[in-house]
């Protein structure tokens, strides 16, 4: 037997240490081979005063946490419990008694034991978040607390280290073991300017990197914060089991008292309250639905508890943001054209160089391009930006400048009519042309472009694997790019120029539809927040360079790659499908025992012992969605 989980046994009162299972569990083992030897020696009445001893003494924190379930307004099976010890107390079945504290207490064991093993990705999760840092200032390196590190800081970060804050590699190049956030055993090497993540671990030498958040704000925070929220919720499923075990416990006591008036004989009645605790219900639920909340972690997928999880295996509709979600979220350099006689490297050179200067996210993405490629860049002097609109500075003697083709117009450059014919039929939908000007003139133009994420074209049919029904995707550009990311991806509906308000009425939409499941959004959890919210499960992507939302979301993608949206889907619909399998077949066999017991078929001991192998069976079955 197991006690209910009407409320989290970490919230109850406890009496001390002799309410630990563990501790509660080798105490009346010692009681019930005690009695059974001074009965073999002779002595069966003070063999009975052990067990009954033994019985006595499980019942101390059983009737605490009885009343305490009472005083909340919640009467669970754990009183099927008390009654059944009581009564054998009464009845003189003192090794039946005896028999039941231990199932008791040992179910109670195996559901923490089993619990632990559930969380033992979280908890790894939680056991990494990085505690100091090695701040470069002033040419020493100083160790500080991480909510020390501002963004710019230059962070030294040591072999075997875990990133202290998200940042990007100053260094030729960094190896970074990401398997706690992505499950692959494989370090990966990133190269200088790449983004990398706090709460990885650096799986080669030593390297610097500039911090680009701080560390409340970084990635692994708000999956640490999203973990401590898992730690606390309860699936509404394993809320719904509780609202079963209040009926079944006047059934139970309904079937025992008839057993007795039928029959005459009042340990018919204690054998029906020893077979009749549902621990089926009460365990398989949480402990299957938990699993899936660490098997969703080991791939990367960060759930706030069981609800997410089972929310998952109920998802019928998927609706996806474009920018930040589908797509990478962050520009990246297409082709550099020169319309001169300046080699595009050289071209890309200078305007990296005076962009280095600038805070627009064009700016930015043509300086982490040059990086990528390994240019070598240097500092402007004489800079000139008009925000939004463009920057001027002179590199290596040249007059350069970076911006729109009108701002560039504005400053005197030349040229600048030629630009159709540069880029020609190559500029795509919702790609972006950069002009650099060079002494005057037109120099090139660089077309930047934000990528679909490389598993994105993959991502409909694993959905559609996973029995997702409807994929739509929103975005607030114009419909000319969403249409065409949407033939891509392969969406069933496409809603274009949506406002945040907007992608609300969609989600709402979306809910009410008949046969619609649970709805899913997925946004990068910015402007996505509000929709995040509304659905019924809301993910958000936050791997590098998203921000994480654990606020809204009720799930993040550790990784920036949106397929992982379909693992989880599919694990959760497998644990959700395990827990209704386990709470069916255990409930299953406890009737029937309850019947066998009521015709005077199983004794009060046998009774025990068959529930707490019931209880066995469906802990393990239900352990099953913790593999893939």
């Amino acid at each position: 037997m197991s006690g209910s989980r009407s409320s989290s046994r970490a919230d109850r009162p406890r009496i001390g240490v002799i309410a630990e299972p563990r501790f509660l569990v080798g105490l009346i083992l010692i009681a019930l081979l005690l009695g059974g030897l001074l009965r073999l020696l002779g002595s069966g009445g003070a063999g009975d005063l052990v067990w009954a001893a033994a019985t006595a003494l499980a019942l101390v924190p059983l009737s605490w946490s009885v009343a305490h379930s009472l005083a909340d307004g919640d009467v669970g099976v754990d009183a099927i419990a008390l009654v059944a010890m009581a009564g054998a107390l009464v009845l003189g079945e003192y090794l039946a008694g005896a028999v039941v504290a231990l199932m008791l207490s040992g179910g109670n064991a195996l559901e923490a034991a089993a619990s632990q093993r559930a969380r033992r990705e979280l908890t790894a999760l939680l056991q990494r978040a990085p505690r100091v840092a090695h701040r470069r200032r002033e040419g020493k390196i100083e160790e500080v607390a991480v909510e020390e590190v501002g963004v710019g800081d230059r962070v030294l970060v040591r072999a075997g280290e875990v990133l202290p804050v998200d940042g990007a590699v100053q260094s030729e190049a960094a190896v970074v073991d990401e398997s706690t956030l992505t499950g692959e055993a494989l370090p990966v090497t990133r190269p200088r300017g790449t983004a990398v993540s706090s709460g990885t671990l650096n799986a080669g030498e030593a390297f610097d990197l500039r911090a680009t958040r701080t560390a409340s704000e970084s990635a692994y925070a708000g999956i640490v914060r999203l973990v401590r929220e898992a730690e606390h919720q309860r699936a509404p499923f394993v809320r719904m089991a509780d609202r079963y075990a209040a009926v079944l416990l006047p059934v139970t006591l309904l079937v025992a008292g008839a057993a007795w008036a039928l029959s005459g004989d009042p340990v018919r009645a204690l054998s029906v309250l020893v077979v009749a605790t549902p621990c089926p219900l009460i365990l398989a639920a949480p402990v299957a639905l938990i699993s899936g909340v660490s098997r969703a972690a080991r791939v990367g997928v960060i759930a706030k508890g069981g609800a997410t999880i089972e929310g998952l295996g109920r998802a019928r509709t998927v609706l996806f943001d474009k920018t930040g979600t589908l797509t990478r979220g962050r520009p990246e350099i297409e082709e550099v054209r020169s319309a001169g006689d300046l080699a595009p490297e050289v071209l890309l050179r200078l305007g990296a160089s005076v962009d280095q200067l600038s805070a627009h996210v064009l700016g930015e993405a043509l300086v982490h391009g040059a990086e990528a490629r390994e240019i070598e860049l240097v500092f402007p002097e004489n800079v000139v930006e008009d925000p939004g609109q463009g920057i001027e500075g002179r590199v290596d003697g040249h007059r350069v400048a970076v911006g729109s083709g009108d701002w560039l117009r504005r400053r005197g450059y030349s040229g600048l009519d030629g630009v159709g014919d540069l880029t020609g039929d190559w500029l795509e939908p919702g790609w972006a042309r950069v002009m650099i000007g060079v002494d005057g003139a037109l120099g090139g133009v660089v077309l930047m472009g934000d990528r679909l994420r490389e598993d994105a074209g993959e991502l409909t049919a694993a959905l559609r694997s996973a029995g997702v029904e409807h994929i739509a995707l929103l975005t607030g550009d114009q419909a000319a790019v969403g249409e065409a990311v949407g033939r891509s991806v392969g969406v069933d509906r496409v809603y274009a120029e949506c406002s945040p308000e907007e992608k609300i009425d969609v989600v709402r939409e979306a809910r009410s539809a008949p046969h619609a499941g649970a709805v899913v959004m997925v946004g990068d959890g910015i402007n996505d927040a509000p929709a995040l919210a509304v659905a019924d499960i809301g993910i958000a992507m936050g791997g590098v360079g998203a921000t994480v939302s654990s606020e809204t979301a009720d799930a993040v993608i550790a990784v920036d790659r949106v397929g992982r949206v379909a693992d989880g889907i599919a694990i959760g619909r497998r644990s959700l499908a395990i827990a209704r399998q386990s709470v069916l077949a255990g409930l299953g066999l406890s009737f029937a025992a309850m019947g066998f017991a009521a015709f005077g078929h199983i004794p009060p001991v046998a009774g025990a012992l068959l529930q707490e192998g019931i209880d066995v069976a469906v802990i393990l079955n239900a352990l099953r969605a913790l593999r893939g």
